[in-house]
């Protein structure tokens, strides 16, 4: 059995529950304000977009384009080997709605700007679902 990477543990708190565990049930989760339905990350009291102050769960799609994206080399974390790809990957339901993350199940030398992507997610030790992506297996 291979070792997983070596990941730092998120805090989850009850204003970010919904996204690192809704992984559990295959589903990327954020905050949507109640008033104009803008999609909230990370987590605030307060919509940016039109300051309302009441918001529900919403799932996504977990669909996306990566936005841009670096190919590390160097062993930052030890357990993770490189090269790994760090990226951000803007989704589909709202422009600049961004997630930093990993591009997994990819050659390094695939990645690229533009590139459609969707979630996938790693369990972590403490019960949280990291939210990774992988080239789409569809076209959207």
């Amino acid at each position: 059995m291979a070792d997983k990477p070596f990941r730092l543990q998120p805090l989850v708190t009850e204003e970010n529950r919904h996204y690192w565990q809704g992984g559990r049930d295959g589903e990327l989760r954020f905050l949507a304000c109640s008033a104009c339905r803008y999609l909230i990350h990370p987590p605030a009291p307060v919509c940016p977009q039109c300051l309302g102050r009441d918001s529900e769960v919403r799932a996504v799609s977990g669909r996306g384009v990566v936005h841009t994206f670096t190919v590390n080399h160097h062993p930052w974390v030890p357990g993770f080997d490189p090269p790994y790809v760090v990226a951000i990957v803007e989704l589909d339901e709202q422009p600049g709605l961004r997630l930093t993350t990993n591009i997994v199940d990819c050659e390094i030398d695939k990645v690229s700007i533009g590139m459609r992507v969707e979630v996938c997610f790693e369990e972590l030790d403490d019960g949280a679902y990291l939210p990774l992506f992988a080239p789409a297996k569809t076209e959207a």
